[in-house]
């Protein structure tokens, strides 16, 4: 009788394995097996990182495989078990993988298709069998992962109140290790500054008081930072690589609610010209905080009054290619009450409107550039993949690990961090409910193609290196993002030879349309793609997914703690409204200004915690689950790694000796997925 050999291959990762028992269905052109019982005598079955291997004999030869059915059933309480994949040897010798990566749980089964890349797009499926497979397997996904609107007016969120309610699949494998709450107060005992956490109304002395909870950990940018924040080039030199790259754009004229003239300026201007000329010459930029008005301040603490502001700025790129400083404006409607600060003021009322156009850009980087921007679109393309794209779908292999742990740190946020009430509001300006407000205005900005990296770039005005040097988050930035759509590219390649295969993949073109018309609420101001017509334009698409999940989160988001860290750079509150004249701030107005002892330390710890790598962190370029097992895509994964390495190599030769090195978009430090 023909005899097949199961090889069974159970995750690494911690409680992956199980006592629970696990049986086998085989399904082939000819026909199927019994169901039969996985078991070997006296020998514990699928411990964690086991290989473990089973004959199964049938009555006849089963014909080609095709299928490979796994159930799990109780045997004393239920244990979770993750399979990484199912390797059958047919009695020709013939090996047929089929890859899982899926946990396990109750009385569950999972049904696998053959890995080979003969029929991963829909128009491949021969048999009514796979078709059938294909189509079952979406239909219980969408019942499985559902919309849900969390607020209004913003990109639609998975349904699910907490982390335990997510599919099991998309969980973090030990849900301690997200706990915000937990881990934030981790970070503040890390850093010594636990006895001042519930401090609040507790101003500081002084400047050098803030360095009583800055002494524990430093590092090479924080304590530079420190050193240096209250200098112009510092300053300026953040609008190219700080935190919140994305905000300076080149000025071509002065908006009327910006009233800047010559005079004002004339003293900063170095080459001789008028303002107006230094505007026609590409010299002049501007960063303005439109976006901030009229956002609700945080008003959860009746003990504690909190004030935003929306900020205009002027730059100026100066002869030695410094970005500087030129006049502030504190609110957008200019008037007598809202004067115009100059580098030659007072240095008081020059420090503090730096600082209140600091504060307004930590708004800005937390709430739209890394939450809205990374977090929650990443969230939308992740659940519209697992609604459209069945498991052997070639795009579904390419994208799965960016999209892993995302949709569950985004519901563990909702469930601590950003919800009503939650550590969001302990220290951040924004806190009760003004967050929400600034993605519901941010959303009129948020753009298919102000996703597209080089896009982005260029409608700021900052796409040229001679223009505007030392550019470092422009220029990495667009190394990663080339090196990734090539990638992408050879992917496409591999299973759609012409464009009219783009087009009558009816699951590609679903996921698109999920996304568009659930994801992001079908708004007309997004301009979201609803199909894709050409290889071109998928691998575009595909490259934005990848990209936005990876590469921009990583230079978003793990510079916070270098940036944030010293608090005067970076204040997540303000406790006075911002100056309507000059001449009446001191340095006393300026500390009662900034946050408290203890809404200071909340901050600290965030940005600590939210600066660090996950244990085991998957770096780009990095598939350990070999959801592809074609030789043709396995070649081009290794290339991609090979160029990505060139851009590590590249970043790492220009930071050398630098006292400011930038390191954020190096390949070798960013993270697949968010899930930080």
């Amino acid at each position: 009788m023909p005899s097949y050999t199961v090889t069974v291959a159970t995750g690494s990762q911690w409680f992956a394995g199980t006592d629970d028992y696990i049986y086998i269905t085989l399904v082939g052109t000819e026909g199927c097996s019994e169901r039969t019982l996985l078991d070997k005598p006296l020998y514990n079955d699928f411990e964690r990182g086991a290989v473990d291997s089973y004959d199964v004999t049938v009555g006849e030869n089963l014909g080609e495989m095709e299928l490979v059915k796994i159930e799990k059933k109780k045997y004393w309480v239920h244990d979770d078990w993750y399979c990484k994949y199912i390797t059958v040897k047919t009695p020709s010798g013939d090996y047929v993988e089929f890859p899982c990566f899926h946990w396990l749980v109750d009385d569950k089964e999972v049904v696998l298709r053959d890995g080979r890349g003969t029929s991963l797009l829909p128009k491949d499926d021969k048999t009514r069998l796979v078709k059938q497979h294909r189509h079952k397997e979406l239909e219980s996904r969408r019942k499985t992962y559902r919309w849900r609107e969390w607020q209004p007016g913003i990109p639609m969120s998975i349904d699910a109140n907490t982390h335990k309610e997510l599919p099991r699949d998309i969980q973090f494998d030990s849900e301690k290790g997200v706990d915000f709450i937990l881990n934030y107060s981790k970070a503040i005992e890390n850093l010594c500054v636990n006895q001042f956490m519930h401090m609040f109304q507790s101003s500081w002395n002084d400047f050098a008081d803030f360095e009583r909870i800055f002494v524990r950990i430093k590092n090479t940018i924080s304590e530079y930072v420190m050193q240096h924040w209250k200098e112009d080039f510092m300053f300026g030199y953040q609008y190219l690589n700080g935190c919140n790259p994305v905000m300076i754009q080149k000025c071509t004229k002065l908006p009327e609610k910006f009233p800047v003239t010559h005079d004002m300026v004339a003293d900063c201007l170095e080459r001789e010209m008028t303002l107006e000329e230094e505007i026609e010459a590409g010299n002049i930029y501007i960063a303005d905080y439109e976006l901030m008005e009229d956002i609700s301040p945080n008003s959860t603490d009746p003990c504690t009054l909190q004030y935003l502001a929306a900020p205009i700025c002027l730059l100026y790129n100066n002869s030695q290619s410094k970005i500087l400083p030129l006049a502030i404006q504190l609110g957008q409607t200019p008037g007598k009450d809202n004067p115009i600060f100059l580098p030659s003021d007072g240095q008081y009322d020059w420090m503090l409107a730096k600082i209140w156009v600091r504060s307004s850009d930590f708004h800005i980087h937390q709430t739209v550039t890394h939450l809205l921007r990374t977090h929650l679109v990443s969230e939308v393309f992740g659940v519209a993949m697992f609604r459209q794209l069945p498991a052997v779908h070639p795009a579904y292999k390419l994208l799965l690990p960016h999209i892993r742990f995302t949709i569950a740190i985004n519901t563990k946020a909702r469930e601590q961090l950003i919800c009503e009430f939650g550590i969001f509001d302990k220290a951040n300006g924004t806190g009760g409910g003004g967050h929400v407000e600034m993605i519901q205005k941010a959303m009129r900005s948020l753009t298919f193609r102000s996703l597209c990296f080089p896009d982005a770039i260029k409608a700021r005005g900052v796409d040229s290196p001679e223009d505007l040097p030392y550019y470092y988050y422009r220029d990495d930035g667009n190394r990663v993002w080339d090196v990734t759509k090539s990638f992408v590219w050879d992917v496409v390649c591999i299973y759609y030879d012409s464009d009219d295969t783009v087009q009558k993949d009816e699951e590609i073109q679903a996921f698109v349309k999920d996304v568009s018309s659930f994801g992001m609420q079908d708004l007309d101001c997004c301009g979201f793609p609803k199909s894709l017509k050409t290889r071109e334009e998928l691998t575009e698409y595909l490259t934005v997914i990848i990209f936005t999940a990876s590469a921009h989160h990583a230079a978003v988001n793990f510079g916070q703690y270098d940036w944030c860290s010293w608090i005067p750079n970076s204040p997540p509150t303000m406790r006075k409204p911002p100056p309507r004249q000059k001449g009446v701030v001191d340095v006393k107005f300026i500390i009662q200004s900034l946050p408290d002892r203890g809404r200071s330390c909340w901050h600290l710890g965030a940005v600590w915690a939210l600066s660090q790598f996950q244990e085991n962190e998957l770096f780009l370029g990095m598939y350990p689950d070999e959801h592809f097992i074609e030789k043709p895509v396995k070649e081009a994964m290794e290339l991609f790694r090979k160029r990505l390495a060139e851009v590590s190599s590249v970043i790492k030769i220009r930071n050398e000796g630098k006292k400011l090195p930038y390191y954020y978009f190096s390949p070798d430090r960013i993270p697949n997925s968010v899930a930080v």
